[in-house]
């Protein structure tokens, strides 16, 4: 079967896929034949994103969600209908100093990162179940396991969706769906573009392979875990972060 083709007859929901990695997930998820359910919270990027795929010839629509918000996240899951892949993508950073994080940046952090993959997959897991076979794959980060002096509401976020991919995995793959997470390290895209701004080289300095990655490249990888070259992976946090360097002068 060839790549374009894999994942032919199959529905993908995309979470954050109008910009960056989310983008990237879902036009690669398209290039190999699934048809795709794109959320943002931008309806005009969200449209554009959608002409762009099916000019390609391929199957997508757009649906307008705040995952801060629980119901929202509901009415998304609801809209999406009876998918077989979702991809928890979309995700909230903020990166300060403990003391400077108020409440509610620390619960939008819980409520994006944490709660709405947690709702999204309550309400489209059984359904998967019920048919027998389906993938879910979270979007992760490297800050869930290298702490840093600042960003810990967003470690804490992402650390939490990680044990619960675990937990899923035990819940649900029995009946035939896999759960699991990508943890990219640095990644160029326009939020960390936005958030560098000038130091944004700075990324290609933190890990052993030499500069950040490319959105495409973590796609390249969730396009794996939700297809079947890798069906005995289950429960698994798989590292996109270029390597650790040493600690060790050179």
């Amino acid at each position: 079967m060839s790549s374009s083709s894999v994942l032919k007859g199959r529905t993908a929901l995309v979470t954050g896929a109008t910009s960056g990695i989310g983008k990237a997930i879902a036009r690669n998820l398209a290039g190999r034949g699934a048809s795709v359910v794109l959320h943002g919270r931008d309806q005009a990027r969200g449209e554009a994103l959608v002409k762009e795929l099916t000019a390609d010839g391929a199957m997508a629509r757009f649906i307008a969600a705040d995952l801060s918000d629980a119901e929202d996240t509901l009415r998304l899951a609801a809209g999406a209908g009876a998918v077989d892949i979702l991809v928890s993508n979309a995700g909230l950073y903020e990166f300060a100093p403990t003391a400077a994080t108020d409440a509610a940046s620390f619960d939008r952090h819980i409520a994006v990162n944490t709660r709405a993959p947690f709702l999204l997959v309550g309400a489209l897991a059984p359904g998967m179940a019920e048919r027998g076979q389906g993938s879910i794959v979270l979007v992760g980060s490297s800050a869930a396991r290298m702490p840093a002096p600042v960003g810990a509401a967003y470690g804490a976020s992402k650390a939490g969706a990680e044990i619960l991919t675990r937990y899923w995995a035990t819940e649900y793959g029995p009946a035939g769906v896999r759960v699991n997470t990508v943890s990219p390290g640095p990644v160029h895209t326009e939020g960390t573009q936005a958030m560098l701004g000038e130091h944004v080289a700075v990324l290609d300095t933190i890990n052993a392979r030499g500069r950040a990655g490319d959105p495409r490249e973590i796609a390249e990888i969730v396009s794996f875990l939700v297809g079947p070259a890798s069906s005995y992976v289950n429960g698994a946090v798989l590292f996109a972060d270029g390597g650790e360097r040493s600690a060790l002068p050179a």
